[in-house]
C-alpha cells in the first residue's frame, strides 16, 4: 500500500491513536503483573494464562493491526494476507484461552467472563480476518471492519485489565474477601 494512497491517509491518525494506546496499556499491564507478583497468595499459572495473558495478547493485536495498517505496503494484498493470518492466529489463540479457562481451578468464570475473555475476542479476531480477506475486493468497507476489530481488541483489553484489577482488589492481597461492616 502506498502510504500516499488516499484510502490509507485518512486512517493514519486513527491507527496512531489505537496503536499508541495499546502500547501504553501493554506497559501498564506489565506493571500490574509485577505488583501482583508481590502478593502472598500466588495466582496459578493456568489462571494467569486464561485471564491475564489474553489481555496482553489482545492489546498487542491492536498494536500490530495499527502497525500493519500504517506500514508502507506496496499492495493491499500483502497487508490483507498479513492481517488474515493475524486474525486466524487470534481465533486459534481464543480456542486455547477457552481451554485454559475451563481447565484452571483458581477462579470459577461467570457468564460475563466467557463473554469478555472468549466470545468477544474471538468475534474481534474473526472480524479482523474477514475484513482482511475483503481488503482487495471492497477496500473502503474492509478498512472500517479492520478498524473496528482493532478498536474492539483495544476495548476488550481495557475491560479485561480493569476486571482483573478490580477482582484482585475485592479479593484482597491475601485472597480473602474484604470484611463487611
Amino acid at each position: 500500500m502506498d502510504p500516499t494512497d488516499p484510502r490509507l491517509a485518512a486512517w493514519q491518525s486513527y491507527y496512531v491513536i489505537v496503536g499508541s494506546s495499546a502500547a501504553a496499556l501493554i506497559g501498564l499491564q506489565f506493571v500490574v503483573i509485577t505488583l501482583i507478583a508481590g502478593m502472598r497468595r500466588r495466582t496459578e499459572a493456568d489462571t494467569l494464562g486464561a485471564f491475564g495473558t489474553p489481555t496482553v495478547v489482545h492489546l498487542t493485536g491492536a498494536l500490530l493491526v495499527s502497525a500493519v495498517m500504517s506500514a508502507p505496503w506496496h499492495s493491499l494484498f500483502s497487508a490483507g494476507v498479513t492481517l488474515t493470518l493475524g486474525g486466524l492466529g487470534g481465533l486459534a489463540y481464543g480456542a486455547i484461552v477457552f481451554g485454559r479457562a475451563r481447565r484452571q481451578s483458581g477462579y470459577r468464570p461467570v457468564r460475563e467472563d466467557w463473554l469478555w475473555f472468549v466470545i468477544l475476542p474471538c468475534a474481534a479476531w474473526a472480524a479482523l480476518a474477514l475484513g482482511a480477506l475483503l481488503l482487495g475486493a471492497t477496500a473502503a468497507s474492509a478498512m472500517f471492519v479492520i478498524a473496528a476489530a482493532a478498536l474492539g481488541l483495544l476495548l476488550i483489553g481495557i475491560h479485561n485489565a480493569w476486571d482483573t484489577v478490580t477482582h484482585l482488589v475485592v479479593r484482597g492481597a491475601h485472597g480473602e474477601r474484604p470484611k463487611s461492616k
